[in-house]
């Protein structure tokens, strides 16, 4: 029988609860899910790659997930699941918006390779609102990121902010 391998790409920047809760969910419908960590040109970055590798790690050992493997990449989405054997790409929808963009998305990598299927994994209701964005920016202005990430990421999401500043001091 062939391994079922999936894969679950972003940048992670940082982990939230809601990553955490499609790893959990989306390593359930494979024999193995390959999170790829990886660079988005339209972002700015708070963790380089290979921090939000250490932090995506973390939080597999955090959530007790054995059939899941870090992976960082630099290459086009199909490229890259080809490479390592990927027949699924999991993703998370949040609200209609992400919805759009990813049923593009999903569109495009199709026309690259037919064979790879795109599954969409609703997030939790709980966990909905929230999004990497959101979190740097609350945490940049001195806010809580307590209700979005784990305590593990809060502390190096802190750690950054101190060493790069509050925006917004009055």
């Amino acid at each position: 029988m062939t391994e079922r391998i999936g894969l679950y790409p972003g940048t992670f920047d940082p982990v939230t609860l809601g990553h955490a809760d499609i790893i959990r969910r989306g390593a359930k419908l494979v024999d193995r899910l390959i999170v790829g960590v990886t660079t988005n040109p339209s972002k700015t970055a708070m963790f380089t790659t290979d921090e939000r590798m250490d932090m995506m790690r973390g939080e597999i050992v955090r959530l007790g997930l054995g059939n899941v493997e870090i992976v960082g990449f630099d290459a086009l989405l199909m490229t890259f699941a080809e490479k390592c054997g990927a027949s699924v790409i999991v993703r998370g929808l949040r609200a209609v918006a992400d919805f759009e963009y990813e049923y593009q998305m999903a569109g495009m990598n199709q026309q690259l390779n037919d064979r790879i299927e795109t599954v969409f994994l609703m997030a939790d209701t709980a966990l909905q609102p929230i999004a990497s964005k959101l979190v740097k920016e609350i945490a940049l202005y001195g806010g809580d990121v307590t209700p979005f990430v784990s305590l593990e990421v809060k502390s190096l999401v802190d750690e950054r902010v101190a060493r790069i500043g509050l925006k917004g001091e009055w």
